[in-house]
């Protein structure tokens, strides 16, 4: 299984940019990302996550999974559809109590279009990705700004990650969002 252990936090423009001129380097990546469902919302309403999400022009689809504690599931295929996907990122992640959606029927229900500026980062006991995120979610003909910090783990532990993370948290001000963006864009798309 794969597995995502990330924080978020909500932030403004002026501390994206103090963030940035602090840590200096980071590679910018133009991202627009599409979330799926089946026409009765089953998959979120397992919480599970279906995106097909543009990075700098390449093609990553994702299923995202509850998991315990404060990660998820997580796994990615390069792919030109969502519908080319499904079938192997459900073979991979196998969901409980949950058939593999007929690809024909997935729609697009809402999504996000951002610039990401990250950078790795080792710490003590850890090594996070350190991600800037600024643009707008989109959903239901509406958007609204976009603008949070994200620490993500990519080796080491979970609690070395989340200490490095709100020790940022602390220094810069930042209020944690419990939410994911899937979230927030599938509330706009609810109205």
């Amino acid at each position: 299984m794969g597995r995502e252990f990330e924080l978020k936090f909500a932030a403004s423009a002026e501390i994206l940019q103090k963030i940035q001129a602090d840590f200096g380097n980071f590679t910018a990546i133009a991202m627009e990302t599409t979330y799926y469902d089946t026409p009765d919302g089953a998959l979120s309403a397992r919480r599970i996550t279906l995106r097909r999400r543009m990075e700098n022009g390449r093609s990553v689809c994702t299923l995202k999974t509850p998991a315990p504690g404060r990660g998820r599931g997580e796994w990615e295929v390069e792919a030109d559809s969502i519908a080319s996907a499904v079938d192997r990122l459900w073979a991979a992640a196998r969901p409980d109590g949950l058939d593999c959606p007929d690809a024909s029927r997935l729609h697009a229900v809402c999504g996000a279009r951002f610039t990401r500026l990250a950078k790795t980062i080792p710490a003590a006991g850890c090594t996070v990705e350190l991600a800037l995120d600024r643009g707008v979610l989109t959903g239901g003909g509406r958007e609204t700004p976009l603008c949070e910090v994200e620490a993500e783990l990519k080796s080491g532990g979970e609690a070395a990650a989340a200490a490095w993370a709100e020790a940022l948290a602390e220094k810069y001000g930042l209020r944690p969002e419990p939410k994911s963006k899937f979230r927030r864009a599938l509330a706009l798309a609810e109205g």
